[in-house]
């Protein structure tokens, strides 16, 4: 393993522009829900809604609380959103894209972020659609409300029936995209891939690929490095 983590922090030594793709591995493991998991799979497309918001605010906000909020604001963030935040302070990571919505690298203190899934920074109404773009409107201890007209808030990426929510899907992972084709090193951590083929296929040729998962995933037969271990013992090597 220690090989491992060499050939990594000489990766990271040769690149001049570094970026990491996180998926739930990183959250999952320190309190954070799938949501699948937290719903059910049939109860989704219901429960993600603005008419189920308006209709049953506090209801959404338990699934919200049980999900995701608890373990974002009581818990915060764990060791490896930590390690990546200072990674980038150090100026050896460009960024981070996320398929995860708890906001937890920005708490972290990272600070070029692209959240391609949508998250709870980005909200709207879910009445008037005036847009609030504060993940603390959920640190409250209630459902967060529109300030213009009082109706209950939701995120913005989570409402598939408006059309500003597909605005933000594409929007988003077309910047995901774009920070992964000027990459010459992408580090995935803690994901198996989902929506991957969207910005794998721009990454530049001779980039090199580091999956960081003590699971095996679709990354094992295209990465230059696999690294069977917990992201925060290998981080720390990096560090």
């Amino acid at each position: 393993m220690k090989n491992e983590y060499s050939q990594l922090k000489e990766y990271m030594d040769q690149s001049s522009k570094t970026v990491a793709v996180t998926g739930a591995g990183i959250s999952y493991l320190y309190g954070v829900s799938r949501l699948k998991q937290s719903v059910g799979r049939m109860n989704a497309g219901r429960i993600f809604s603005a008419s189920y918001v308006r209709k049953k605010p506090e209801e959404f906000y338990k699934v919200m609380k049980n999900a995701f909020l608890d373990a974002t604001f009581v818990k915060g963030p764990s060791t490896v959103h930590r390690q990546l935040a200072e990674l980038e302070k150090q100026g050896r990571l460009y960024g981070i894209v996320t398929q995860n919505l708890d906001c937890l690298h920005t708490i972290a203190g990272s600070q070029n972020v692209v959240e391609f899934q949508g998250s709870f920074r980005d909200n709207i109404c879910t009445d008037c659609g005036t847009r609030s773009f504060d993940y603390q409107v959920w640190n409250q201890g209630q459902m967060p409300r529109c300030e213009k007209c009082g109706a209950p808030l939701m995120p913005t990426g989570f409402c598939r029936e408006l059309k500003v929510s597909e605005e933000v899907s594409r929007d988003s992972m077309k910047e995901a995209v774009n920070m992964i084709a000027e990459a010459d090193l992408v580090i995935v951590i803690g994901t198996t891939g989902f929506r991957s083929n969207e910005y794998l296929s721009r990454m530049k040729t001779g980039t090199k690929l580091v999956q960081i998962n003590p699971s095996e995933t679709q990354f094992d037969r295209i990465a230059d490095l696999n690294i069977r271990a917990d992201a925060a013992e290998a981080l720390s090597a990096v560090l």
